[in-house]
């Protein structure tokens, strides 16, 4: 007795544990379905159990009518009975109103006895009754229950998804400061790492810009000294002057200069000197 004692209590252990694991990784969405169908289905076994009891008492019911209906027949064949022997006695049918009271005390013993089943069927009938009054009570309070069961299902199903995405959200703000494993990075780890490829981008970026400007400024400056030397020619065309190729010499050889160390502001002052010298001297020549 003790080792079966001992095996059942070990049995009840394993199956308990097995419960509360199955009760802890169970989805409660579905075993909230499970109740309401389960509720359901309780619901609708009683509807049948209580239809049952109403027959029982729409079934007794008829009964009484019926014996109700063969106790008159009978009380009138009973009274018929004992006027025909009164009357057949009168006449002096002696013979003929034995029989007639014969009858009469058939129909009269049939009488009592309908009248036993008929107490009987009344008692019957009244227990039915209230039978099925207790299970019209029963099914309405248990489709109140359902009801209520089924309003609340629809709050614990909004709770439920609620209650999700509250761990879900739990869940990635706990995992924005933390490593995700031994071999991914936390959140900080690849901002930083993003950021800091962003910025270089932008060095490299702003390095290229400046070089680009730079070479537009060169090209600006020698289109400048281009427009220089053409001015020159001009002034010494209309003052009906050489071209002079020495000056025209220097000045390239100052733009080219000017292009090479990149000073361009300390070389634009003499082409000005230059273009304006040669305009002063017919002048004083004149005079």
């Amino acid at each position: 007795m003790g080792l079966i004692s001992s095996i059942k209590q070990r049995f009840k252990y394993f199956t308990a544990k097995a419960d509360a694991r199955f009760n802890e990784r169970a989805d409660p969405k579905v075993q909230l379905e499970q109740a309401i169908a389960e509720a359901q289905d309780q619901h609708r076994r009683l509807k049948e159990q209580a239809a049952n009891i109403i027959a029982n008492q729409k079934q007794a019911e008829l009964r009484l009518n019926r014996q109700i209906a063969e106790y008159e027949k009978l009380n009138n064949n009973t009274r018929q009975a004992v006027l025909l022997a009164d009357q057949t006695a009168r006449a002096g049918d002696a013979t003929k109103a034995a029989d007639y009271e014969a009858a009469a005390e058939e129909f009269a013993s049939r009488l009592v006895a309908m009248e036993h089943e008929i107490d009987d069927t009344k008692a019957l009938v009244l227990q039915s009754s209230q039978a099925a009054e207790q299970a019209k009570a029963a099914v309405a309070q248990n489709a109140d229950a359902l009801q209520a069961k089924l309003a609340e299902r629809q709050k614990l199903m909004s709770q439920l998804d609620q209650a999700k995405m509250q761990e879900q959200m739990n869940k990635a703000m706990s995992s924005l400061g933390e490593a995700v494993g031994e071999d991914v990075p936390s959140f900080d780890e690849i901002r930083d790492k993003i950021e800091a490829r962003y910025a270089k981008a932008k060095g490299v970026a702003e390095l290229s810009s400046a070089t680009v400007t730079d070479r537009m400024l060169e090209i600006e400056r020698q289109s400048m000294n281009n427009e220089a030397l053409d001015r020159l020619a001009s002034i010494r065309g209309e003052m009906g002057l050489p071209a002079g190729d020495a000056a025209a010499g220097e000045l390239q050889g100052g733009s080219a200069e000017a292009l090479t160390t990149g000073s361009a502001d300390a070389e634009a002052p003499p082409a000005a000197n230059s273009a304006t010298t040669p305009a002063e001297q017919p002048d004083a020549g004149s005079a």
